[in-house]
C-alpha cells in the first residue's frame, strides 16, 4: 500500500487565494474548505486508500517559546482563518483521519506520522503531500518521498540533495544557515543556498564546520566572511536548527487508522451546509466503487 499525508494547512491556504469566494448557507466564507475538500476526493478517486491530513487547529506552537520572531497568526485574513476549524470537522465527517496541531505542528505530525509509517512492512510507499522545505528532512530514498501537488512534482532522496545540494539529514542545518521565512527566522547573516549546500554537503551538519575557514575542504566564495559569521552566531545557528527540526513522537496512531472507509452520514449535511452537495455524492460513489 501507498500512503498520503497531506499538509492540510498548505492546502487551505493556496485555495483560499486560488478560488473565488464563496460562501455557505449561513454566510460564512467556505470556498477554501470546498477547494479542499474536492482535492482530498480527487486523491481518493486517484486511487489513495489511507490517507491523513495534519492542520494547525491553532498557528503558534512551542516553538515560539524558543523565537520570539517564529511564525504567528498575525496577519492572516480573518475569512481565511474562520475556515481552519470547520476544515478539520468536514474532513473528519469525510472520515479522513485528522491531527489537528496545538503544542506541535502540522509538519511535525506530517513527520512522525512519515515515521511510522514508513517502519510498516505494510507500505509500499509513503508520499507527504507539501512543498514545505523543512519536510524534505523525512525523505528516505525512494521510500519516503515529497510530492509539491500543485507543480506535480515528486522528489525523492536524490531529488532533495540535487536541489539544496545536502541530504535529508541535513536539512535542519542548512535551514539554519539559510533562514526560514515562512517560519520567521532569518538565519545566518551572508549565508545564502550556494554556499549552505556547499559547506553542508561536505560536512553534512553545523558543529562539523571547521571553525577556521583555512580547513575547509570546499571552496566557497567569501569563506573567510562566512566562517566567521558562523561562529559569532552559532548559538543562534543550533537554535534555528532545532525550530527546523520536526518532531516524530507526535501521538498519531497506527497506519491500520489511516485506512478510508468512506465518508460518515453526517458528510451529506456538510456537503449540503457548504451547498455543495455534489460532494457528498462524489464521497459515496467512491466508498462504493
Amino acid at each position: 500500500m501507498r500512503v498520503h499525508l497531506l499538509d492540510g494547512t498548505y492546502e487551505l491556504f493556496r485555495h483560499f487565494y486560488a478560488m473565488p469566494r464563496q460562501q455557505d448557507r449561513t454566510g460564512h466564507e467556505v470556498a477554501a474548505i470546498i477547494g479542499v475538500l474536492g482535492s482530498v476526493l480527487g486523491m481518493l478517486e486517484g486511487g489513495s486508500t489511507h490517507l491523513g491530513v495534519a492542520t494547525d487547529h491553532v498557528i503558534e506552537s512551542f516553538r515560539n517559546e524558543l523565537w520570539a520572531g517564529y511564525k504567528t497568526s498575525a496577519g492572516i485574513e480573518p475569512d481565511l482563518m474562520a475556515q481552519f476549524h470547520p476544515l478539520e470537522d468536514a474532513l473528519r465527517a469525510m472520515g479522513v483521519v485528522v491531527w489537528a496541531m496545538e503544542e506541535f505542528e502540522a509538519d511535525d505530525a506530517l513527520a512522525a506520522a512519515a515515521r511510522v509509517a514508513a517502519d510498516s512492512r505494510a507500505v509500499e510507499q509513503v508520499i507527504i503531500c507539501t512543498p514545505d522545505k523543512d519536510l524534505s528532512q523525512c525523505v528516505k530514498g525512494q521510500r519516503v518521498v515529497q510530492l509539491d501537488r500543485r507543480k506535480r512534482e515528486l522528489r525523492d532522496e536524490k531529488g532533495v540533495i540535487a536541489r539544496f545540494g545536502v541530504g535529508p539529514a541535513s536539512i535542519p542545518d542548512y535551514l539554519a544557515l539559510v533562514g526560514d521565512s515562512a517560519d520567521g527566522f532569518p538565519g545566518i547573516p551572508g549565508w545564502g543556498e550556494k554556499a549552505s549546500g556547499a559547506v553542508l554537503g561536505r560536512y553534512a551538519h553545523l558543529e562539523r564546520i571547521p571553525v577556521s575557514h583555512t580547513q575547509w575542504e570546499v571552496a566557497v566564495r567569501g569563506a573567510a566572511r562566512l566562517a566567521a559569521a558562523l561562529e559569532e552566531h552559532r548559538e543562534l545557528a543550533m537554535l534555528f536548527r532545532r525550530l527546523a527540526t520536526l518532531r516524530t513522537d507526535v501521538p498519531v496512531g497506527t497506519v491500520d487508522d489511516l485506512q478510508w472507509r468512506g465518508p460518515t452520514p453526517e458528510f451529506e449535511g456538510v456537503a449540503q451546509q457548504l451547498g455543495v452537495p455534489g460532494l457528498w455524492d462524489r464521497a459515496r460513489r467512491i466508498s462504493l466503487s
